[in-house]
């Protein structure tokens, strides 16, 4: 059951397409907004959620 004093996610080692994709598929599911990425080894390395920049970024050619 899901702990409903908790306000939002941090996700970490955000390194694939398919982490960030299922990622977002579990915030909707459980109702909580992502509030914090991470892509690096440390705390300096979390900085806050845009949606915008992450679908943009989903949708890049690479």
């Amino acid at each position: 059951m899901l702990n409903r004093d908790l306000s939002g996610a941090i996700i970490t080692k955000l390194d694939g397409t398919s982490r960030g994709g299922v990622s977002l598929a579990v915030s909707e599911e459980v109702n909580l907004p992502i509030r914090f990425i991470g892509a690096g080894e440390g705390i300096k390395d979390l900085r806050p959620f845009n949606s915008y920049e992450f679908v943009e970024a989903l949708l890049a050619d690479k």
